[in-house]
């Protein structure tokens, strides 16, 4: 399947999908309510976006963007001759904070295969720049991001116990982590 063309109309398109994951979850975004939000016809949509796997991998390229935005910034504070122990901790909560805020997204942009073929050239490498960074190298990155994510959907799924430290848990589990 091939990506349609970028236009203004695609840019709202996602826009809207976007606004329906987030404020309605996953079950309410249908090509059908994305149309009656957009006041056209739901073939009309297929102009600008080939079918709803292709949506959702612009959805997907937004939730990318947006993490991979929070953890570029959450660097740039830190003094570059700093602890890395820091630097990853201040990933984590980062990562942690902008997941929490766009669950929805996070969810679609986390769960099942990525479909890498849709996405931007490059756009998860510079998302995931930030933690190769700190952790030294791919494989410390992919385990460092491995906790994150486990952490995250627990908590989004509210698997902690009610008397959880779940602040306590993220610092523990981001200094047990070994950086390079």
């Amino acid at each position: 399947m091939s990506l349609t063309v970028p236009s203004a109309r695609r840019d709202e398109i996602v826009a809207a999908a976007r606004q329906i994951l987030e404020k309605e979850g996953p079950s309410n975004l249908t090509m059908r309510a994305l149309a009656e939000r957009l006041e056209m016809r739901a073939p009309s949509l297929y102009k600008h976006v080939a079918d709803k796997d292709e949506l959702e991998a612009l959805l997907i390229a937004e939730a990318l963007r947006g993490m991979g935005e929070a953890l570029h910034a959450a660097l740039e504070g830190l003094p570059s001759r700093g602890s890395k122990k820091r630097a990853l901790a201040t990933l984590a909560r980062a990562y942690r904070t902008w997941a929490l805020a766009h669950p929805h997204l996070y969810r679609l942009a986390t769960e099942g295969e990525l479909p890498r073929a849709l996405l931007p050239d490059g756009l998860e490498a510079w998302t995931a720049e930030p933690l190769v960074r700190v952790t030294g190298d791919a494989d410390r990155a992919r385990a460092a991001w491995a906790f994150a994510h486990g952490m995250t959907i627990l908590e989004l799924d509210g698997r902690f116990p009610p008397s959880a430290d779940i602040d306590a848990a993220w610092e523990a589990g981001t200094a047990s982590l070994s950086v390079a």
